[in-house]
This record gives structure tokens, sequence and C-alpha cells, in this order.
């Protein structure tokens, strides 16, 4: 079951980082069709944040096809994002980088920073960027 972390000070509005976690956890095959997601109530107590918020998130997801609600059974995953397996190779080795990079004295944003920049040099926006409906 995937656990919610909310960072207060990002900037990213909070029913975003449910989703975007959420995502995460799809696409690295932590959740899988047929999971449950934690209820509001749950992803509350764990979070201190409004249910309404926990059910807005849930309402995109399932608005996105990601997620579907059974009254009175939960929130249930329709289908997966996994394309980079948990497992992968390439995780280890972006694992072993992460260390290399802490040792030699980067902080979180330092890595955000660069590693983004690398995203951004190998992956440009496209029009098919969600987001860009133009």
């Amino acid at each position: 079951m995937v656990e919610y972390r909310i960072d207060r000070r990002s900037g990213v509005a909070t029913y975003v980082q449910i989703v975007q976690q959420t995502k995460q956890a799809l696409r690295l095959g932590l959740l899988e069709p047929g999971d449950k997601l934690p209820t509001a109530r749950e992803v509350v107590e764990a979070t201190a944040i409004n249910p309404n918020t926990v059910l807005k998130a849930y309402r995109e997801l399932e608005r996105e096809g990601l997620v579907e609600a059974r009254r009175g059974l939960g929130t249930f995953v329709r289908r997966g994002l996994n394309t980079a397996p948990a497992d992968s190779p390439l995780r280890t080795e972006l694992d072993q980088w992460a260390v290399r990079a802490r040792e030699a004295g980067l902080d979180r944003d330092d890595v955000d920073a660069l590693f983004t920049s690398v995203l951004d040099t190998h992956f440009k926006l496209d029009t098919h960027y969600k987001g860009d409906e133009s």
C-alpha cells in the first residue's frame, strides 16, 4: 500500500502531491491493478490533511482512468503505469549515484536541480505533454 508524504513547503497543492505520489507508485509497480488505495480516513490520520483534499485527489485519479471508486468498498487501481519497475537495474544505478552525490556534499535541492537539468536536456517537453492542450 502507498503511504503519502505531504511537503507543506513545496508550493505544490496537497491534492496534486497525492496524485503525483500515486502515479509514481504506479510507474514503479508498487501499485498494480486491483490494489486498494488507503481510505481517505487513513490518509487523513497519517498526514493531518483535510479529507476533501484526499477525495479531490482520488477524483482526479479516477477522471484519468487510473482508479475507480467502489461504493462501500474503497478506491481501487484500474490500470498501472509501470514502465520503470522498482527492481530495475537503472534504479540501482540511480541509487548508487544518489549516494555518491550525498557523499560529495550535495543536499536534496542540489540533487533535484542537477537531475531536473539533466532531464530537461534529454526529455524536452513536447506538445503531447499534459497541460499543453494546444
